[in-house]
């Protein structure tokens, strides 16, 4: 997990589980089992729903109908699994035994239906005319698939509420140890209770990251990574700060900097619960005021409503959102480090706006009086003039605080106060630590400033998160070095100290260093590089958008094809069963998209998709290749044929998606698609093969 939540809001924060010193393994369970036979599960139930609806009464393949007849019974093999988790997970909690069982009981039974209406295997057979299955019950199908989808919402809901459980009593015992922590006073003690403390706080990490990683609201989640950078960063500060103090037990600027980590890592601890629990404390509310360009974009959306309805809004309104959007300008006209130029044009452009608005508000009366072409041209003119000059303003706002943040970081990035403050520590220098303590105060402002305007002009929630946390990890790091740099003044000669002062400067460091990533991404989401729609609104025509449907629909297919082989498998942690779902649960997104549908919305999302495809596929090429080294020559040949047909397919994918786009979407797409098709193919094969031959090796070494 990075030192910041990240200009994304953190997605990859949650990737990495462990906080600050600790290396230890944990598995949270619940919530990774749930979410695996999910992910299993409701795939199947869509594809069934789409075989329902793509033929009907017509003449069947027995190609459709093997495929019908796989998918049914990978439905009723991943509701096995899913109500075996269930199961254990109301064992564990007796309080929503009851209720979590019947949903067992519900998803079991719509299982076992939805594969006696989908057995194909005797339709045949001149036996078989009264058989009931998915062309004679269409209707009881579809109420079983819609029972087995209401039935699993209800189990995932009560493990949501054992997770968040989870996290409440983790989060307690964290805070348990963190107060004997703070009144211990003797190291052996000290050394005893952190290693506790080590352990609750990987489980925390842990339960914590699964949670970052599910949750679908961007601004919850940039949260949830704030708060977990924060507490993976004062870990490490945690045991250099006590040290200090149990070493230096009457230095005052020592207790004051343990202090102020003790207090950041209870806030930390305390908005965790806050995102999980979707509650404040005592009933409090968000105050933190919206930023400009987010009153900007409530604003124009308001005038632009006026096209529609001249009675939806009222002047009174509109007046009030102008002058609460210029109010907050004024943290930059008031800000000492904005320059002349720039704050003479921003109170220019803030002028001009006010003067437009009260022009489309005569209009405005004028159209409501009168119906003519004539006034309703005036009204579309002065809703057009206002809105350009809110969009100068955006671009004089966004230019003030990219210059200041980037001039600032680079005229700081050699950090020379935090060298010198380093050297006067470790010479005993008093006075010299006044004075670079004074420069860093000063350093700091600016920073917490230029953080501040920085959120105003961020363009998305979870960069407004990124700006806030930074703002925060500034102020409270720069006291906390002026601290750890007294207390190495006063004892010059202390390793501890000195480990204890270069904690606080490299969090200071990864701060600046972040603040590069935060500019890059700010100005992506400004300059419109961030967010390009790419799916059907690239591919206009309905020929197009046909094709795209059925090669996405063949690919469903594989994944059901290659989910069925890997329920096969006894050992469901084996390499080549690990790498074979990730992919197949990638596909199954990616065909997701020729629906319209799923997490992939974005060119960038699309190609990242398949970048990641690619490389699990040859991971996969890896890992079969290590166990072709246990077969009989001729096993090896049959397995290494089938290698080399998944490795060429993924360097090839991975080209695909490093040729440019120009203006050839629906071919590049169709390419991917149709290459990933391929991809699936081999690797249905390689896991059957590869599922016999290990059972070939099994039976040779139990002869």
């Amino acid at each position: 997990m990075a030192a910041s939540p990240g200009p994304a809001g953190g997605a990859a924060a949650g990737a990495v589980h462990g906080f600050g010193p600790f290396g230890l393994a944990f598995d949270s369970g619940l919530e990774i089992k749930t979410r695996s036979v999910e992910q299993t599960l409701l795939p199947l139930v869509s594809q069934i729903t789409t075989l329902i609806n793509h033929k009907d009464n017509t003449k069947k393949s027995d190609k459709t109908l093997q495929a019908i007849q796989r998918v049914g019974q990978a439905v009723n093999l991943a509701v096995g699994r899913f109500v075996k988790v269930g199961e254990a997970i109301a064992n564990e909690n007796w309080d929503l035994k009851e209720e979590i069982n019947i949903a067992c009981i519900e998803a079991k039974q719509a299982g076992e239906t939805i594969a006696v209406l989908t057995d194909m295997s005797s339709l045949n057979r001149p036996e078989s005319d009264g058989q009931i299955t998915i062309f004679t019950d269409k209707t009881g199908v579809i109420k079983a698939a819609r029972l087995l989808l209401s039935s699993v919402t209800k189990v995932l809901l009560l493990a949501d509420r054992v997770v968040i459980k989870q996290i409440i009593r983790s989060r307690n015992k964290v805070l348990a140890t963190m107060e004997r922590l703070e009144k211990v006073n003797n190291f052996q003690e000290f050394v005893q209770i952190f290693s506790q403390f080590g352990n609750e706080m990987v489980e925390f990490a842990h339960l914590t990251g699964d949670r970052q990683n599910d949750l679908k609201d961007e601004k919850k989640k940039a949260k949830m990574a704030a708060a977990r950078a924060v507490l993976e960063k004062c870990t490490m500060m945690l045991l250099t700060a006590s040290k200090t103090c149990l070493r230096h037990p009457n230095c005052e600027s020592a207790h004051k900097n343990k202090e102020g980590v003790f207090d950041r890592m209870k806030v930390a601890l305390d908005k965790v619960i806050e995102i999980v629990t979707e509650c404040k404390p005592n009933g409090e509310t968000d105050v933190s005021s919206i930023s400009i360009f987010t009153g900007i974009k409530e604003f124009k959306m308001n005038i632009e409503t006026l096209r529609e309805n001249l009675y939806f809004q009222s002047k009174e309104t509109l007046s009030a959102m102008l002058d609460a959007l210029l109010e907050r300008t004024e943290d930059f006209t008031d800000c000492a480090y904005t320059s002349h130029e720039h704050r003479e044009r921003i109170l220019e452009l803030s002028a001009q706006a006010r003067m437009e608005l009260q022009q489309l508000i005569s209009v405005w009366i004028e159209a409501q009086r009168k119906k003519t072409k004539s006034i309703d041209e005036e009204l579309e003119l002065a809703i057009l003039k206002i809105s350009h000059s809110l969009n100068e303003l955006k671009k004089e706002l966004h230019s003030t605080a990219v210059q200041l943040a980037a001039d600032l970081v680079k005229y700081h990035a050699d950090h020379v106060v935090l060298k010198a403050l380093k050297l006067t520590g470790v010479e005993g220098n008093l006075e010299g630590l006044a004075e670079y303590a004074c420069k860093l105060s000063e350093q700091k402002e600016r920073l917490v400033e230029t953080c501040r305007l920085l959120r105003h002009v961020s363009g998305t929630e979870p960069l407004e998160i990124t700006c806030i946390h930074a703002e925060e990890t500034f102020q409270v790091t720069g006291q906390q070095i002026i601290s750890a740099a007294e207390t190495l003044t006063l004892h010059p000669s202390s390793k501890i100290a000195k480990e204890n002062l270069d904690v606080f400067c490299e969090a200071w460091e990864s701060q600046i260093s972040d603040m590069l990533t935060l500019l890059r991404e700010i100005n992506d989401v400004f300059e419109g590089r961030r967010g390009e729609k790419y799916g059907y609104l690239s591919l206009p025509k309905p020929m197009e958008q046909a094709k795209i449907a059925k090669l996405g629909l063949k690919l469903g297919l594989l994944t059901s094809d290659a989910n069925c082989e890997i329920e096969k498998w006894e050992d469901q942690e084996n390499e080549v069963v690990r790498y074979g779902r990730n992919m197949s649960s990638m596909a199954y997104s990616l065909y997701l998209f020729t629906r319209g549908e799923g997490p992939i919305k974005t060119s960038q999302d699309l190609i990242h998709q398949l970048e990641v495809f690619a490389e699990e596929g040859l991971k996969l090429a890896s890992s079969v290749q290590a166990f072709s080294k246990q077969l009989k020559d001729d096993d090896k040949l049959m397995l290494l044929l089938e290698i080399n047909k998944l490795v060429p397919l993924c360097h090839q994918l991975q080209a695909v998606t490093k040729t440019p786009l120009q203006n050839q979407v629906f071919l590049k797409v169709d390419k991917s698609i149709t290459k990933t098709r391929c991809i699936m193919a081999t690797l249905v094969q390689l896991l059957s093969l590869c599922y016999k031959l290990l059972k070939k090796i099994q039976m040779d070494n139990n002869r």
